[in-house]
């Protein structure tokens, strides 16, 4: 596989993501793909791949990339995609863009039986707890960051996080039970998620 085109704290999580995917992996789904990075990578692991996102510039410059996936302009929440039509759905800091609870129980509905899911985000410190991993993680990040170039495509949207850590784990557990949450030292943290359930 080709080199990145650039590195940030975002395509630092790409390589566990493309490690989740399942083998013999139909269909995946990028949501919030923005200029397409993680959804050409994704064509190594699966034999369809869609990416959707909500920033017509965004999705412009997915399609000039090429690569072989499928990108969406739209919604997400209102854009019509095939229930249980996926076998990963995955998405990178896109979800505080939007309602955490509607986004992830879509995310959720769009997986077939035996499908995992796989989201990368960030949330607001809000405890001491909070607080003192910031102040660990930051001269971390922030060194890491320089020495490698950290940088990404222009033009891409961004959001201050709603929600705290707690509160995205919270929601989350209600909401995909067994989750299993991790937080990450580049200020992120990640839900993978295996839909255990046979289907309706």
């Amino acid at each position: 596989m080709p080199a990145d085109p650039y590195w940030n704290t975002n395509v630092a999580r790409h390589r566990d993501i493309l490690r989740a995917v399942p083998d013999g992996c139909g269909d995946a789904l990028d949501v919030g793909c923005g200029d397409g990075l993680l959804a050409r990578k994704l064509t190594a692991r699966a034999k369809r791949v869609t990416g959707i996102d909500s920033s017509p510039e965004m999705i412009a410059r997915a399609w000039q990339q090429g690569g072989g996936p499928e990108f969406v302009e739209g919604d997400f929440l209102t854009a019509d995609l095939p229930a249980e039509g996926y076998d990963f759905v995955c998405s990178v800091t896109a979800i505080h863009h939007m309602d955490f609870a509607g986004a992830l129980t879509r995310m959720r509905d769009l997986l077939r039986p035996g499908g995992t899911l796989v989201v990368v985000g960030f949330a607001r410190e809000a405890t001491v707890a909070d607080w003192a991993m910031w102040a660990a993680a930051t001269p971390v990040v922030r060194t890491v960051k320089v020495l490698r170039g950290a940088s990404g495509p222009p033009g891409m949207p961004t959001a201050d996080p709603v929600m705290s850590y707690r509160q995205v784990r919270d929601t989350a557990g209600r909401i995909l039970p067994g989750v299993r949450y991790r937080r990450h030292v580049l200020r992120r943290y990640s839900l993978t998620w295996v839909n255990r359930h046979p289907s309706a």
